[in-house]
């Protein structure tokens, strides 16, 4: 299985730290983001990785070239910004194997991404996509799902008033290799996978649970909740020993 870490964003929402450090960089618990997606996959048996590059490219590059870990990674740089389905259109060629494993880098996600894996091979029959879910407490802030008895989704809903669930798309998915062809016969250049794909799928994506820690870092609330959860950690690991 290949994966593609989708890197490019701006991080507005982040300011003033994305204003010198890339968004997929910034630390929690002084570690880059991008260092526990390395290890989660490294961890879960994928050896070759995909990273699109807009914002303040050159430091992910650095960050990539002195990071010890056996996985393949190639970076691609993206001077327009293709939206998340746009990268994954102009990339089809890179993204050749059976399934392919999507995720956004400026999640913190301490999930096991093998289990992840497996999930999507037990899918149910008929379908294509498995994505990553994770209960919110903000539910109206995020794009969430309703499933009927199989855990397949048949209901999306991305940011509306008084949604009907709290079961939050993770924005991360296993494709199958017939979602990438999907894409990269939509005619145009921006797509958002949420907009313009994901809605497509509905009756043919499996709602996997998240077994870990998840926090969406878009805001500077989110990031000071993941700090948090990791000092907590430290504060078990040490009243343990």
């Amino acid at each position: 299985m290949n994966a593609i870490l989708l890197a490019a964003g701006l991080g507005t929402r982040l300011r003033p730290i994305t204003d010198s450090v890339p968004k997929c960089l910034v630390p929690i618990d002084g570690k880059p983001l991008l260092g526990y997606w390395f290890d989660s996959l490294s961890k879960a048996g994928i050896g070759s990785i995909l990273i699109n590059l807009h914002h303040h490219s050159d430091k992910v590059v650095e960050f990539v070239k002195g990071y010890a870990n056996s996985i393949d990674v190639r970076l691609v740089h993206e001077p327009e910004l293709l939206g998340t389905g746009g990268t994954l259109k102009q990339n089809a060629e890179l993204l050749c194997s059976e399934s392919v494993l999507v995720a956004h880098a400026d999640n913190f996600c301490l999930v096991d991404l093998e289990e992840f894996c497996l999930a999507h091979q037990r899918s149910p029959i008929g379908t294509e996509i498995t994505m990553m879910t994770f209960v919110t407490d903000e539910p109206s802030s995020c794009g969430v799902v309703e499933t009927d008895a199989r855990g397949v989704v048949i209901g999306f809903y991305e940011k509306v008033k008084d949604p009907p669930s709290n079961l939050a798309n993770a924005a991360v998915y296993i494709f199958q290799r017939s979602v990438i062809e999907h894409i990269s016969n939509i005619p145009n250049c921006f797509i958002d996978l949420s907009a313009d794909v994901l809605p497509t799928y509905l009756g043919k994506i499996f709602a996997w649970a998240a077994d870990d820690v998840h926090i969406d870092i878009g805001t500077i609330r989110n990031l000071q909740k993941a700090n948090a959860v990791m000092a907590a950690r430290k504060g078990q690991l040490l009243t343990r020993s």
